[in-house]
Formats: C-alpha cells, sequence, structure tokens
C-alpha cells in the first residue's frame, strides 16, 4: 500500500525524523513510524485492517470516512483510505492511503498533536 500526505504542514512533520521527534516525543515517534511501515507492507487497507494492529476503527462525526490508528493511550494517527467506497470491496481496492495527522480525540474534544 502506498501512503500519501496531502497537506504540507504534516508531510513537513511526517517524514523529518528530528522534527517528528521534537513534536511528540522519541517513544510516539517510533510508534509511528512502524505502523506507517506496517501500512506500507500491506497489500491494501483491507488486508490492514484485518491484520488489527494498532487496533484502526472508523470514526464518525467530523472524521467520518477517516480511520483512527492507536499510538499510545490517548493519541491516534488519522488516516483516509483513498477510495470511492467504504465498503470491504472498497476497501479492498483502496491501494493508498492519505495520512491526516495524529489527533486526540478523546471526551469530545478534538486537540491534533500534528499539524
Amino acid at each position: 500500500m502506498q501512503l500519501v500526505v496531502y497537506d504540507p504542514k504534516v508531510k513537513k512533520i511526517i517524514f523529518n525524523a528530528d522534527k517528528l521527534v521534537k513534536k511528540v516525543g522519541l517513544e510516539m515517534a517510533r510508534m509511528l513510524f512502524q505502523r506507517i511501515n506496517e501500512m506500507k507492507a500491506s497489500a491494501n487497507f483491507k488486508e490492514y485492517l484485518n491484520y488489527g494492529l494498532g487496533k484502526p476503527h472508523p470514526l464518525s462525526g467530523n472524521l467520518n470516512n477517516l480511520f483512527g490508528i492507536h499510538l499510545n493511550k490517548n493519541y491516534r494517527l488519522i488516516v483516509e483510505p483513498l477510495s470511492e467506497k467504504m465498503d470491504n470491496n472498497g476497501l479492498k481496492e483502496c491501494k493508498n492511503v492519505n495520512i491526516k495527522g495524529v489527533i486526540e480525540y478523546h471526551d469530545g474534544k478534538n486537540e491534533w498533536l500534528i499539524p
């Protein structure tokens, strides 16, 4: 699977190890790189969901059509499968994912750490 980052602010941080560690700390940066590598190793987004690494789950509300992937107790990597349909067949055909950033969305708040 191929990962893209459309937001230049996110791209500037996600793919620069020094900036990422400064922004989120070493442990979360390591986990973020691990999740990115796990997604890259998957043939499609449905396969990644089936592995269950990082407990990927669909989001709702203002984060509808996005998925949260566990980084630590509070923070999630937010990704957008680039597929017209979010059903099983659409996600099986989805070979591109847009990284939206890192967020804490618990307790009714949406605090973006990245961007």
